[in-house]
């Protein structure tokens, strides 16, 4: 403990040093089951899982991480600066499944929970520590991430609450440490990483702030106007643009001021620690990541419908931490309880509408006729076959084959082998395949494709020319 870290008051009852990671492994278990079963049923997707995986196969293969589902040649790298996925080409060389990369992200997400249970239960006791640990746990960002495919950013989830915590207990030299690499996660979070630093210099040692906020900007302004630009075969960082101001007046639906998206997920975010995220300084490690979202003209970006959230979680809840930890007298007795209280009601009553409370109803364990005939006409594509298929059904054949989107403004490199299309697939709209996988079928047959199977709106076609 350093010498300026508040201590725990004596008569905390602080309780089994296991908790935090009999929690983690609790939440580590939904998380794999929400993941797991999604992507059983077919409802995950070629974008983004299928993209992720053929990156990281590549990577596991010793290549450059080519994702030809964004394209023929697509390197990911030219499109976001993750390269800390390589860290999982080991595990998926010895299980080449898109189950190893949605498994890993359940355990890396429900890592969170460690760090902030720890420090809640070290500092104000056990009760205190549960009460962190399942917010976090439970939290709504959290639970989009993993239910969203996979992402990059469940790296940066845990990094980011390690280094919360490390910096809450006044270890600034760990806390430099979990943040560093953030700068392999994404290129947007080098701009968190100067945020701690310069949280660092105002409470810490200054100089070590300074450099560590000096190392994120200018690995943010590398990555994105050097690295991607060099990777990317338009030599240029594409979702700047996206920062440019929109034509939209501001009263139009989707502009800057209207609907207030940008609020709902503010106070979503903050209302689950009972808003004393916002008494802790260290809440403005958050300020980067909504800024960014909330500059850019991209709808997507600020609501609560993706996984943009996710890295938010450690910082409000490490903020809600802070504030109990110091403020002891202020939140004690009858206050303390009300909050936590509070807290937890904001989660259980959001519970619902997110994808963690999927596990409780019915429709999560059976599959549809529809799901089981998509993945019947999936597994009749032999292995190492190359074929273009629709979003969801791509996402069943990256770990055997080669595949790019089935889609006719994203045509493959090259003819393939076999096509399988599900006409009933709403989430190829993400692909820019609105109402275009009809098209896709006729041109298909127009141009010599021979159709092996098809049933409830799913067609499986075979190039005459490969037999």
């Amino acid at each position: 403990m350093s010498p300026t870290e508040p201590s725990p008051t004596p008569s905390a009852n602080h309780g089994p040093r296991a908790l935090p990671y009999a929690l983690a492994a609790s939440f580590f278990v939904l998380y794999a089951a929400v993941a797991v079963r999604r992507h059983q049923r077919g409802l995950s997707g070629g974008y983004d899982l299928g993209i992720f995986e053929q990156a990281i196969r590549n990577y596991a293969h010793f290549h450059a991480p080519v994702a030809d589902l964004k394209g023929p040649g697509y390197n990911v790298l030219g499109d976001h600066f993750h390269p800390i996925l390589a860290v999982l080409a080991p595990a998926y060389r010895l299980f080449p499944t898109p189950l190893t990369l949605l498994v890993a992200q359940a355990a890396l997400l429900a890592l969170t929970v460690v760090p902030i249970t720890r420090w809640a239960q070290r500092t104000r006791g056990l009760w205190v520590g549960v009460a962190a640990g399942i917010g976090t746990g439970c939290a709504w960002g959290i639970v989009r991430v993993d239910a969203f495919d996979f992402h990059e950013v469940c790296f940066a989830v845990p990094l980011l609450a390690f280094a919360v915590e490390a910096a809450g207990r006044e270890r600034w030299r760990a806390a430099a440490c979990w943040a560093l690499p953030l700068l392999l996660v994404k290129e947007d979070l080098g701009l968190t990483v100067a945020m701690l630093g310069l949280y660092i210099a105002w409470r810490g040692p200054r100089r070590l702030g300074v450099a560590l906020a000096v190392v994120g900007v200018l690995g943010t302004l590398l990555e994105m106007f050097v690295l991607i630009p060099a990777a990317s075969a338009a030599h240029t960082f594409d979702y700047l643009q996206q920062l440019e101001p929109s034509a939209a007046p501001p009263s139009a639906p989707g502009s800057r001021w209207w609907p207030p998206t940008r609020l709902d997920t503010t106070l979503l975010l903050l209302a689950p620690t009972a808003f004393l995220a916002l008494r802790s300084p260290l809440a403005l490690l958050a300020l980067p990541t909504l800024g960014w979202r909330f500059a850019s003209h991209n709808n997507a970006y600020w609501g609560t419908a993706y996984h943009y959230n996710g890295v938010l979680v450690p910082i409000v809840f490490g903020a809600m931490v802070d504030v109990l930890a110091r403020e002891r007298v202020r939140y004690s007795g009858r206050r303390l309880r009300r909050v936590l209280a509070g807290g937890l009601l904001v989660t259980a009553a959001t519970l619902p509408a997110f994808p963690l409370a999927t596990l409780v109803r019915p429709a999560t364990w059976t599959t549809t006729a529809h799901q089981r005939a998509a993945l019947a006409l999936a597994r009749a594509v032999p292995s190492g076959a190359t074929v273009a298929a629709s979003n969801q059904l791509a996402a069943q054949l990256t770990d055997r084959a080669t595949v790019s989107m089935a889609c006719p403004y994203h045509r493959p490199a090259q003819p393939v082998a076999y096509l399988v299309v599900d006409t009933k697939d709403t989430t190829s709209d993400t692909t820019n395949c609105r109402a275009g996988l009809a098209v896709v079928v006729a041109d298909a047959e127009r141009s010599g494709y021979t159709v092996v199977a098809a049933r409830d709106g799913i067609t499986l076609l075979r190039d005459s020319a490969e037999h």
